[in-house]
């Protein structure tokens, strides 16, 4: 009776356990995963300020190409610099999305982008991106972003 006991007690902890690990001990991936949803969406309706939404807007940001951005003020003036039309923005997909959470509240996701551009707008281009979103009160947002072209 007593071994039947303990371990009726040890099956409900490891259920609670791995309960809560599933529920609140991870980053929800669906989630992360519509912040890039949102992201394309609005690159290709010619929207920056809504692709722009999926970063914090925080001066602790980076953005990692050619060169390094830091800050939301820096990382917003790099892509009006480098893509202040719709005719520079073109289209976006992006794709090969790998999730990776770290903590409840912090994921990585890699992918590859695509961009299809008119030779006036600046040519097609693709590459891959890593990126590092954390979950803050207004959602989940960027954090850091580090994107190379092929």
């Amino acid at each position: 009776m007593r071994t039947w006991l303990m371990a009726l007690v040890l099956t409900g902890c490891l259920m609670l356990l791995s309960c809560s690990g599933t529920v609140s001990g991870v980053a929800n991936e669906a989630d992360v995963i519509a912040v890039l949803k949102k992201q394309q969406e609005a690159w290709n309706r010619g929207d920056l300020d809504g692709f722009l939404e999926g970063y914090e807007k925080s001066p602790e940001i980076t953005f990692v190409g050619r060169t390094v951005s830091r800050g939301f003020d820096g990382l917003r003036q790099r892509y009006q610099n480098t893509y202040g039309s719709a005719e520079k923005m073109g289209k976006l997909t992006f794709s090969e999305l790998e999730f990776r959470p770290l903590t409840p509240d912090a994921a990585f996701v890699i992918g590859r982008f695509s961009l299809a551009r008119t030779e006036a707008g600046g040519g097609a281009s693709t590459g891959r991106f890593t990126v590092i979103l954390q979950k803050t009160p207004a959602g989940w947002k960027m954090v850091h972003d580090h994107t190379s072209a092929d």
